[in-house]
């Protein structure tokens, strides 16, 4: 469940896939991990895993963990009772020690096993990339993950002892293990490399404690508001514990010990500190009022007469700390650490598609995917797919060389018109369908200039007094027939394959040779005229004889 070192790797092979190997295809697929990654991170409850450390003192033990502290990630859910039985299996015949403290040399020298174990609190090392407060639920990994820093607190009691209250007196002898690498790693152990401690007095200790008891409750808070469907049960157990005097005394053991004038007489030095402990109570009233409200909210009948007891409660705690500490205000601190996504992202995710205006392209891709689009239609102009066809030449050489935007729409708008008219005449009328493939067929067999005859079709020529049929003969790649325009009586043959090929007429009796070219149309009238009385299967004369 370590998302966020899963979503580190991915972002490496995503670049590799992206530019170096061109992989779309996994690409895609680790994204889709990424995002579901993602938002496990933002709705999935992890466990958080305890740490303990294990220190083996005595000469019995080998060398390579004599005398030497190690910092163990326990198990999800392990308690620490488990987890030295679990380490007790390892080392059967090892005592274990009773106190905390570090050992004497008597026990470091001694040939037995001894093993001291006792459970420390890592320390949070937030990532500089987050500079402004963010979502508990993201930050709660980093609580308990990629740790070197782990502490250990002893309450010791110095002076007199004080039995009214406990807190004036009671000092924390804290201690600082850093392990050699960042827990968890390839192991979940590492030795320790450095021990140190400080001290830790007691006003410094409650301003610690009251900072922690915000945080608590600002964090449960934002849970609550992330996941309404969470249990209120540690809710209810976190505001009366510290809104009913009756359970915890609340902060007034604070003020019995260091808000009076024997200790700022005593500690001058501490004036700032105990500043900023008011301020830290103050700011406890708003975080107890949202807290408070979604409680009322979410609270069950058979818990009301609960509820309403703990208003009354913070109730009388509000008017106090207003009016001896001043009024807080939480404007934006809550929304902001609520994690939900700008108002402007919001909008962008929830408009409709029907209030998003489509472009030309996109309604036009529209029509010609479904039925094929009438010109005029939804109030958008479009040209007709068939008469676009039948455009002169210097009006499409107009559309080519005209670069003028104005002018342009101009014109566009007369040919739609045009066009409309020219539709309506010539295809209006007609049942054919507009489709677009039957238009890509017309717009080709549509033309203004008659279509040439083939050169193997036979020729008849249609004459006022007879009629001449012309023979059929192989056809020919290298003379083409000259158009003929009909005016009498004509006979002919078109040269065969032999003669293209070097052979004379001679060679050939009974294939008459064929006709001059054309030279005007004068040509053949007078050929007509003297050749009117020759019959189809008569040479013509030999002046008129032409060789090819």
């Amino acid at each position: 469940q370590m998302w966020e070192e899963a979503i580190a790797l991915g972002k490496e092979l995503a670049e590799q896939y992206e530019n170096e190997m061109f992989d779309y295809e996994q690409l895609s697929e680790l994204l889709r991990k990424q995002a579901q990654f993602y938002e496990n991170i933002v709705k999935v409850i992890r466990p958080k895993p305890d740490y303990f450390a294990v220190g083996y003192y005595g000469q019995g033990f080998p060398t390579f963990i004599r005398n030497k502290v190690f910092i163990y990630r326990g198990k999800e859910y392990e308690r620490r009772e488990d987890f030295e039985a679990r380490l007790l299996t390892q080392f059967p015949n090892a005592e274990k020690m009773k106190t905390t403290s570090p050992p004497g040399d008597d026990i470091k020298n001694s040939s037995g096993q001894y093993i001291q174990c006792f459970t420390v609190k890592p320390k949070l090392d937030l990532p500089s990339k987050f500079h402004r407060p963010v979502s508990e639920q993201i930050v709660s990994f980093y609580r308990v993950n990629e740790v070197q820093r782990f502490e250990y607190s002893r309450p010791v009691r110095k002076g007199e002892k004080n039995p009214d209250n406990e807190f004036a007196n009671m000092w924390i002898e804290r201690t600082i293990y850093v392990t050699a690498y960042k827990l968890p790693g390839i192991l979940r152990w590492f030795e320790v490399k450095s021990v140190f401690m400080v001290e830790i007095s007691p006003l410094e200790n409650a301003i610690e404690t009251m900072q922690l008891t915000n945080d608590k409750i600002n964090n449960m808070v934002q849970q609550h508001l992330n996941d309404p469907n969470l249990p209120i049960n540690p809710l209810s157990m976190l505001l009366n514990g510290i809104v009913d005097p009756a359970v915890m005394g609340g902060f007034t053991n604070y003020e019995k010990a260091f808000f009076t004038e024997k200790y700022m007489h005593e500690h001058p030095e501490d004036h700032d500190k105990i500043e900023k402990l008011k301020d830290l109570i103050a700011w406890q009233i708003p975080f107890l009022a949202e807290g408070i409200r979604i409680h009322g909210e979410k609270v069950t009948e058979a818990l009301r007469p609960f509820h309403e007891r703990m208003e009354a409660c913070f109730r009388q705690l509000k008017d106090k700390v207003e009016k001896q500490y001043g009024v807080r205000a939480v404007l934006s601190s809550l929304d902001d650490r609520r994690g939900s996504r700008p108002r402007s992202m919001v909008r962008s995710f929830t408009m409709p598609s029907s209030s998003r205006p489509l472009s030309v392209a996109s309604v036009s891709s529209i029509s010609s995917d479904s039925t094929p689009s009438r010109p005029g239609s939804d109030g958008f102009v479009l040209e007709p797919l068939l008469p676009k066809k039948m455009h002169s030449r210097s009006q499409d050489k107009l559309d080519k060389d005209d670069l003028d935007k104005d002018k342009k729409e101009k014109k566009k708008e007369k040919r739609n018109s045009k066009h409309q008219e020219i539709f309506d005449k010539e295809f209006k009328s007609t049942d054919i369908s507009l489709q677009q493939s039957e238009a890509v067929i017309l717009s080709e067999t549509i033309s203004p200039l008659r279509p040439q005859r083939p050169k193997s079709q036979v020729i008849n020529v249609i004459s006022s007094e007879r009629r001449f049929s012309v023979s059929p003969s192989p056809p020919s790649s290298q003379v083409t027939p000259p158009p003929i325009t009909p005016r009498t009586k004509l006979s002919f043959s078109i040269q065969s394959n032999l003669e293209l090929n070097g052979m004379s007429s001679s060679d050939i009796p009974d294939v008459p040779p064929p006709l001059p070219l054309k030279g005007s149309m004068a040509d053949y009238g007078n050929l007509m005229e003297t050749q009117d009385l020759i019959s189809p299967t008569t040479s013509p004369p030999a002046h008129q004889r032409v060789s090819p």
